[in-house]
Parts: C-alpha cells; structure tokens; sequence
C-alpha cells in the first residue's frame, strides 16, 4: 500500500513537472494560465475560498478602464473593511527559461537582461490599468504583480536590484509565491 502511494505521489510530481517545463516553453496564454492556477492554489493554501473570499477575472463587477475597455483582474480578494486587494499574474517567463538552458555566460547574461526587460514591461502595463482608481473598487493604493516562479523572481533583482523600488513608484507591489503565501496566511 505504502509502495502504491509513493508511486502515485511520483506520478503526481512528473506531471507537475512536466507541466511546468509545458508552461515555461509554451505561449504567453499558456504561461498566463500557468501563473493564475499557481495563484489560486496559493489562495486556497492560505485558507481563502473561491467566490468568499477571493473572486477570479473581476467576476460580475463590470470593470471597466478609463477608454472603456474591460478589466480582467486575475484575482480580487477581499480583505477586511469591504477592501479589496488585486493580484495580477503576468509575468512571461520565455526569457527566464531561455537563462536557465543558456550553456554560456554571455547567452544567460543576454536572456537575463531580457527577463528584467519583460518584467519592466509587465509593470508598466499593469500600472497603466489603474485598478486603484477604478470606482467600483475599494482598494490600497497598489496592485500586486504576482511572479509565480521564484527563481525568476530571483534573478530579475539579482539583474536589477532597484526593481523593487521602481515597481512600487508606480504602484505595483511584487510578490513571489513565498512572499504572498506568507502575506495572505490569517
């Protein structure tokens, strides 16, 4: 019996894997899809339930951005006082898996700069939403950017350690799993 499950929790893992490896080389959707279900499993470590305490992609609010175009929050989760709080997961990480088959310094050097550029890029378009103004929403005056990979998280801060700083100046707050697991847990 004990055999059977290790061989099942084996199993479980080499998919895992090799859904990672599937999401790290595939599309910017793939990767998208990827980022969000590593964020909702984070959610629900912490204790929080779908459609309780956290709701997926703005569900039934309406949102809308200053040009009247749809706003697609990967996740609101509410938190105490009728707030809300937005979790974007859009990091591309093409660059970052690019770095880590690099075989030389100048190749990891090159996909690394790049990373960071993809990550600049994410921030500014993430800032540009505005969600903390929407009216519709009662939110701290920052969104979180959620990178779902630490290593790349690592490496965009290794690369560029004043990311951190010039995220927050436009209102962005980045957080790896680690960082939000511990931030959302009661």
């Amino acid at each position: 019996g004990e055999l059977n499950k290790l061989l099942e929790l084996n199993q479980i893992m080499s998919k895992e894997a090799q859904n990672l490896s599937r999401a790290l080389k595939g599309d910017s959707k793939t990767q998208g899809n990827w980022g969000e279900m590593i964020l909702e499993n984070i959610l629900e470590r912490s204790g929080l339930r779908k459609g309780e305490e956290y709701i997926t992609q703005g569900a039934d609010l309406g949102l809308k951005a200053e040009d009247g175009g749809r706003l697609l929050p990967d996740i609101i989760v509410k938190i105490p006082g009728s707030k809300q709080l937005i979790v974007d997961s859009k990091v591309s990480l093409k660059a970052y898996e690019a770095y880590a088959s690099a075989e030389t310094a100048e190749e990891r050097t090159k996909w690394a700069k790049l990373h960071v550029q993809s990550l600049e890029a994410h921030i500014s378009g993430l800032s540009g939403k505005k969600y903390q103004m929407n009216e519709k929403l009662d939110t701290p005056d920052f969104v979180m950017l959620f990178m779902p990979l630490e290593p790349a998280f690592a490496l965009a801060f290794k690369e560029k350690p004043d990311r951190l700083q010039h995220a927050w100046e436009k209102n962005i707050a980045l957080v790896s799993p680690t960082m939000l697991l511990t931030t959302l847990r009661p």
